[in-house]
This record gives C-alpha cells, sequence and structure tokens, in this order.
C-alpha cells in the first residue's frame, strides 16, 4: 500500500468510528457463523426429500467450511485490489443468492454447488467486514468496536440446534436458508449507506505461489480435521492433515522471501498478536469443543431429549450475554494479561466440573455451571479479539486481520475434532466410571488440561500489553512489538 493508504488504515486515524458500521458487519458475521452449523439439526428431514442416506448430507456442511476456509486467506488481497466496500457488499449478495439457491435445491448436487457459492460468500464477509471496520475505529474505542464482532462467535454454535429444529420441525429445512434473504437484502442495502468508500489499488499483484500453498494446506487441514472428527479409523485424516501442514510451512518460507507476499508474516513479531495465534488458538480450539460436547453428552450420556439438551445448553448463551455489558470495563480495569489468565484459568475450572456431573446432578446447578461457562467464555473471546490488534502498525492491518481469520477457523474445526477423538479415546476407560458419560468426562478433563496451555502464555504477557487499547489513557504504558 502507498503510505496515504496505510495511514488511512491505522486504528486511530480514519474518522470516528461508527456503532452501526460495526452492528451491520456483525449481523453479516452471524449469518456466515450460522449457517455453518445449523443444517446439522435439518439433515434427516434433507435426506428424506433427497432420498439419500444421512450421512451423504453431510457433504453439504463439509463444502460450505471448506470453501469458507480456503477463501479466508485471499479475501484481504481483493480488499487491497478492488476496494472492501465493493468487495463486502459482493459478499452480501453472493451469499443471499446463494442461500435462495440453496432453498431452491432439488437434489444433494444442486444443494452442494450452492453451499460452495455460499460458502464463497461468506469466506469474503468475515475478513473484509472486520477490515472495513478496523481502518475506522480509533485504537481508543478498539475495545467497544470488537465488543460488537465478537458475538456472532459465541452465539451461533450455541442458537444454531435450536433455531435449526424450530426452523425444521415448525416450518421446512427449506427455511434455514429463506430467512437469510430478507436478513441478506437488509444487510446490503444498509452497507451501500454505512461502509466508506475506499479506492482500490489496481497495481497490487497478487501472489500466487503463496495463495496456492496457502490454499491448500489450509484446504487439507480443513479435511483432515473433517476425516478425524467423523471417520478417525480412516487414515487420510492423518495423511491430509500432514499434506496440509507442510504445505503451510512452504508458504512460509516462501512469504519470507517474496517481494510481495500474500501477507506480511512480521505480524508475528507484535507479541500481542502472536498471543492469538498460540494461547489465543488454544482457547478457541477448547471453548469450541463445548458446544459439540454438551449436547452429546446430555443426550448420550445422560439419556436427555434433544429439546432438553438444548434448552440446556442455551444457558452458555446467557452467560455470554449477560457479561457482554461488563466485558470491556473489566478489560479497562484490569488488562488484558490479567482477564486473558482469568478467562482461560475459570474456563478450565468449568471444564472439569462439567466432567463431574452425572444424569443425577441438579438441573439448576447444572445450568448455573453452564451459565459460568458462558460468562468466562464471553470475556476471553472478546479480550483476544481486541488484543491481537492492540500493537499493530498500519501496514501490516490487512495480513494481521486475514491471518487472524484463518486462524479462527481452523481453530473452531480443530476444536470439534479433537473433542470427537478424544471421546473415542476414552470409550471403555473404567477410570471415568462404566456408564454411557464416561467418555465424555475423559474428553472435559482433557480440554481442561489443554486449556491450561492458554494460560500459561497469558502470563507470559507484559503487563500493560495492550495497553494503549484497554487504558487509552495511560497509553505510554503500553507494550510495544516484541
Amino acid at each position: 500500500m502507498s503510505t496515504s493508504k496505510q495511514a488511512a488504515a491505522e486504528p486511530g486515524t480514519g474518522p470516528a468510528w461508527n456503532p452501526r458500521l460495526a452492528l451491520l458487519v456483525a449481523a453479516a458475521f452471524f449469518m456466515e457463523f450460522l449457517d455453518g452449523t445449523i443444517l446439522t439439526t435439518a439433515i434427516p428431514n434433507i435426506s428424506a426429500d433427497f432420498d439419500v442416506p444421512a450421512a451423504d448430507v453431510n457433504i453439504t456442511m463439509t463444502a460450505y467450511l471448506l470453501t469458507v476456509a480456503v477463501g479466508i486467506p485471499i479475501s484481504g488481497w481483493l480488499a487491497e485490489r478492488f476496494g472492501a466496500r465493493r468487495v463486502f457488499c459482493l459478499a452480501l449478495a453472493v451469499f443471499t443468492v446463494a442461500s435462495l439457491a440453496c432453498s431452491l435445491s432439488q437434489d444433494l448436487t444442486a444443494l452442494t454447488i450452492s453451499r460452495i457459492i455460499q460458502g464463497a460468500g461468506g469466506a469474503m464477509m468475515v475478513p473484509v467486514g472486520t477490515l472495513v471496520v478496523l481502518r475506522g475505529t480509533p485504537k481508543s474505542e478498539l475495545l467497544r468496536a470488537t465488543a460488537f464482532l465478537v458475538w456472532p462467535g459465541l452465539l451461533a454454535p450455541v442458537l444454531a440446534p435450536l433455531m435449526g429444529g424450530a426452523l425444521t420441525t415448525y416450518l421446512s429445512w427449506h427455511w434455514i436458508f429463506l430467512i437469510n434473504l430478507p436478513l441478506g437484502l437488509a444487510a446490503f442495502v444498509a452497507a451501500l449507506r454505512l461502509v466508506p468508500v475506499s479506492a482500490g489499488d489496481p497495481g497490487r499483484r497478487l501472489d500466487w505461489p503463496g495463495l496456492a500453498l496457502t490454499t491448500m494446506g489450509v484446504g487439507a487441514l480443513v479435511v483432515g480435521l473433517e476425516l478425524a472428527s467423523g471417520h478417525p479409523e480412516t487414515p487420510w485424516a492423518a495423511l491430509s492433515a500432514a499434506a496440509g501442514a507442510v504445505s503451510l510451512l512452504g508458504a512460509v518460507l516462501w512469504m519470507r522471501r517474496a517481494r510481495n507476499p500474500l501477507f506480511n508474516l512480521e505480524v508475528f513479531r507484535t507479541r500481542t498478536f502472536r498471543a492469538m495465534a498460540t494461547g489465543g488458538f488454544i482457547y478457541r480450539l477448547t471453548i469450541s469443543s463445548v458446544p459439540f460436547l454438551l449436547p452429546l453428552m446430555f443426550q448420550s450420556g445422560f439419556g436427555w431429549s434433544p429439546l432438553q439438551a438444548g434448552i440446556m445448553v442455551a444457558a452458555v448463551f446467557i452467560g455470554n450475554i449477560g457479561i457482554k455489558p461488563a466485558t470491556t470495563p473489566l478489560i479497562r480495569r484490569f488488562g488484558f494479561k490479567a482477564m486473558l489468565v482469568f478467562a482461560s484459568l475459570s474456563s478450565a475450572v468449568t471444564f472439569a466440573l462439567c466432567a463431574a456431573l452425572t444424569p443425577d446432578t441438579p438441573g439448576a446447578l447444572i445450568f448455573a455451571l453452564l451459565v459460568f461457562s458462558g460468562v468466562f467464555r464471553s470475556i476471553g473471546f472478546s479480550a483476544y479479539a481486541s488484543v491481537q490488534y492492540a500493537d499493530i502498525v498500519p501496514a501490516m492491518l490487512t495480513s494481521a486481520n486475514t491471518v487472524s481469520a484463518t486462524l479462527v477457523q481452523l481453530a473452531a474445526g480443530a476444536g470439534i475434532a479433537v473433542a470427537a477423538l478424544l471421546i473415542r479415546l476414552f470409550d471403555g476407560v473404567a477410570v471415568f466410571g462404566q456408564d454411557q458419560a464416561a467418555p465424555f468426562r475423559g474428553a472435559f478433563l482433557a480440554m481442561a488440561v489443554l486449556m491450561l496451555a492458554s494460560t500459561v502464555d497469558s502470563l507470559f504477557l507484559s503487563r500493560h500489553a495492550g495497553a494503549e487499547v484497554s487504558r487509552p489513557g495511560n497509553a505510554a504504558n503500553a507494550a510495544g512489538p516484541a
């Protein structure tokens, strides 16, 4: 980018931040995150309508998640080349039209193709939308802005089973997609009014080798994680994951030497950003396992009905929402380091307590535990979402944003895959009991131990890490790049 464009991209150098713009982007995120998981509850109905085995319908979910994952790396370049406003509006249009195509699909092939197109729109919405918000947000307001952007990722996994079940039961599976039409249209009109016009850079060249290696690496990792969560006995899961890791290593080696790399990997020299890629990745991985483990434990382990399990898991949603108004004041009062340590350590405790639950545990006690789990989840997500950009310099904002979006996608997939593997690993292990809930106890305890690794990483942060964002009045104490 030119010097003028770099300056415009820095949080704090653009116009005053617009809460309505942040809310618009958050709404777009919610649609994308929700569609990643909401289809699960409709699989039996789709299977019956298309007269195909239920297991075959999973391809529609895998195709969507894979397209989002492999599409994210190029989104940053598209925003630089054609302008963030143009790309964001295009993403909304593609996502909305593809949702209509999904609802009109007459067979599994048409639905899968429509889901791929829908995923392409979603891949552009998330990182480009975040970039649009960050570019107009002063660092003193970054905590408030990211508070808007965090809630879709917190709520969508929890609400998806309830919304999907209700729409499928009382209407039909088609409404899972039809509901996106008015939302997408409203978002598109609002984007034309709220998203600032930004000129693209016609001279911005695409790093084709870097893109190919990154796309293949991310795609192979996602496929490996999907296989590991559904078919761990096959060697293809490990082979795919290994191929993905090798490809990403090649991408890193290439981009460190390329003249115009796809990503500027110098972002990892900034300690507060690196925290997102180390402890933050582990935190998101473990937290992402909860919406997967809890319903399964309640239904398969405790013998509850899907409705009873869904209502109980909604307690996590209550905790998320209940603490949200307090997350920014808490971070401003105690700083990023203290809140990250607190959130991860407290989450580890709730995981351990989940492992102690039995079918005889009073429902009120389970509900209260899950409310607190949601509280700690919300605090940690908000802190990581803000601290990662606290010390990013203007020229690296696009790279930092795109790398972050890619790692978030991988962490979510890894959380489900690791949880599924742990359930199978602890199946039949007598130390956790002989009942149906035993494998889930082992999985929750393992996740608690894994979460402690995030706590350890946060302990190594500077006491004043991200102070320019958390305590803008004491910006002199902010920790710079490490």
